[in-house]
């Protein structure tokens, strides 16, 4: 039976637990971060991939006054744990990329009056007028900040967007629960520093994982090898691989050996992704071969194994996707196949990743060119960007444009939102004069064209989004059949229709600026290019050597010393062998 949460009850943390999640007890280190909370300290909790930090915030949240503000760059993982929280009896919504203002201000306007526990938000949001203008009736509990490495410059995720978290502490007087699954000491200090904390306090889970065996393989023949590995494993697997167009051949490849094996990456439509997701986490799929687009925020605790069948060029990256692995404490392995070719490939790609500052401002114009944008306009434009068609249009090597793209965001100049949701968008075509004199039998037609133009002031002027849901329930019909009059309504040229979509999306902070104006720290820069080659260079360290257990080289990383060797690892499986 659903339970519904009433505020005003003396529960303790582990009856809370127990009364809305079914669990007896806490794991590892959480009931120490929620006593920190419920305390009123600022804590930083460095908890590994699968280490349930969601209840860390979710506990005190439910046992305190007020609304939490939850701020996570995963809208997919955002929207499971809305859901998930409704199905729980907990009153929560969600705020993201993709919603119409008439959405956001309802939103905000349930999470000020209404008897809400959690608003889950994407850092974008902080900035806009519109949520700004709310925060001084919001009765902020908790100020819950995921994935905060995001926050650190020397993180290997940095967000800009995640700036502003640190500014509404000035306007907001609540505690803060930060948390991460990858901080290296540094970023640690970074992130606490970042967000303010009162006093510094990290209350860190050991990233020890006793069933997962890391194994290093150089080989030639990775294709063979993937097939042995995927043939005597047995059980869910992922197969993580560098490009797009890799995810398709291997998974053939599988396929055509018997493997019950599919591919995932952000270039697939929509409906595609989610049905694929679908499929192998109901077992349909046995063995998903992707790009790092797929796994964040994905729930599936009896994966057996995960492979990287390219090196990947952060420790922090291959730590959190290895350890999708084995979440329900089960053995399971982490496997990751190199060459000479993949430390070659990994030492060029820092040039890749890092074009020269002259490069990344010729980018910055010729993505205003692209879209036709003239000198000292654009702010506040949201522009659906395909960077492969970019890059194409002007000759450029795609990989280069992106990091130039990501490199700008960096700089605060926009916002770069890969794979949202974009809301259908409508214009009227016609003057009045024209629309008085329209010859149209079907009468859900007039209903549509009288409700644009009653909700939707600059619709003769330019696309507006629009909420198909409440047109389709004014005229009595279903969201689908609500596509087909609009659609109906652009055959008769009536009205220019720009159907829903999933895409990525351009936020253009300021109107764009002249050349010599676009502002490049060249010190930020050469330290950002430092850190990540260090970062790289350590990757390389890690698969190169014969003689450090593979867990402790990790946990070192992580700033977890004198870690014992796990006694499963190939390395110590080989010193096994000779003793």
């Amino acid at each position: 039976m659903r339970k519904t949460f009433k505020l005003g009850f003396s529960m303790t943390p582990k009856e809370i637990l127990k009364e809305y999640w079914g669990y007896d007890s806490f794991r590892p280190m959480q009931e120490e971060i929620v006593n920190s909370a419920l305390d009123g300290k600022d804590v930083l909790a460095i908890l590994p991939t699968g280490g349930g930090k969601s209840i860390c915030f979710q506990v005190p949240a439910l046992m305190t006054d007020g609304i939490a503000l939850v701020i996570t760059p995963l809208i997919a993982l955002m929207k499971d744990q809305v859901q998930n929280l409704n199905n729980r009896g907990i009153k929560a919504l969600a705020i993201h990329a993709g919603m119409t203002r008439h959405d956001v201000d309802l939103a905000l306007n349930n999470a000020a009056y209404g008897d809400f526990k959690f608003l889950y938000l994407s850092p974008e949001r902080l900035s806009t007028s519109l949520f700004q203008s709310y925060l001084e009736v919001l009765n902020v509990s908790f100020i819950v900040v995921d994935e905060a490495h995001c926050i650190s410059q020397w993180g290997y995720d940095f967000r800009p967007d995640y700036i502003e978290i640190g500014k509404i502490r000035e306007r907001i007087d609540a505690p803060v629960i930060a948390l991460t699954a990858t901080a290296t000491p540094m970023v640690a200090d970074d992130i606490m520093d970042k967000l303010c904390f009162n006093e510094p306090l990290v209350l860190k889970s050991s990233f020890e994982r006793p069933n997962l065996s890391y194994i290093v393989r150089q080989c030639d023949q990775k294709p063979e090898q993937l097939l042995t590995i995927c043939t005597n494993l047995k059980g869910t697997g992922i197969v993580y691989v560098r490009n797009r167009k890799k995810t398709e051949e291997i998974a053939a490849y599988l396929s055509g050996q018997g493997i019950e094996a599919s591919f995932y990456h952000a270039g697939l439509g929509y409906l595609t992704r989610m049905q694929r997701q679908k499929d192998w986490k109901e077992d349909r799929i046995r063995v998903m071969v992707c790009t790092n687009a797929f796994g964040m925020g994905i729930d599936k605790p009896d994966v057996r194994f995960v492979v990287h069948y390219d090196l990947p060029d952060s420790p922090e990256a291959y730590f959190q996707e290895a350890g999708r692995a084995g979440r329900d404490g089960k053995h399971s392995f982490a496997v990751l196949l190199w060459n000479s070719y993949d430390v070659r490939r990994l030492k060029q790609l820092e040039g890749i990743s890092f074009p020269s500052l002259d490069y990344v401002e010729d980018i910055y114009h010729k993505i205003h060119v692209w879209f036709e944008i003239p000198y000292d306009t654009g702010m506040g434009k949201q522009l659906k960007l395909n960077v492969e068609e970019f890059a194409q249009h002007f000759g450029l090597n795609r990989a280069s444009a992106y990091y130039a793209i990501k490199y700008i965001e960096r700089e605060g100049h926009w916002t770069y939102s890969e794979d949202i949701d974009v809301k259908t968008r409508v214009k009227i075509s016609m003057d009045r004069t024209e629309l008085n004199n329209l010859d149209i039998s079907d009468q859900r037609m007039f209903t549509t064209l009288e409700l644009l133009m009653r909700k939707y002031v600059g619709i003769f002027s330019f696309p507006v989004p629009i909420d198909e849901e409440y047109f389709a329930a004014a005229c009595g019909c279903s969201v689908s059949e609500f596509r087909q009059i609009l659609f109906g309504l652009a055959v008769r040229k009536v009205i220019n229709y720009i159907p829903c979509d999933h895409a990525n999306v351009l936020y253009l902070h300021h109107d764009r600026l002249r050349p010599g104006n676009v502002r490049l720290s060249p010190k930020r820069y050469d330290s950002l290019r430092t850190s990540y080659h260090s970062r790289s260079q350590t990757m390389i360290e890690y698969v190169e050597s014969d003689s450090v257990c593979r867990s402790s080289f990790l946990l070192d990383y992580f700033g977890q010393k004198d870690a014992k060797p796990c006694g499963s690892c190939d390395v110590c499986r080989a010193k096994a062998k000779k003793a």
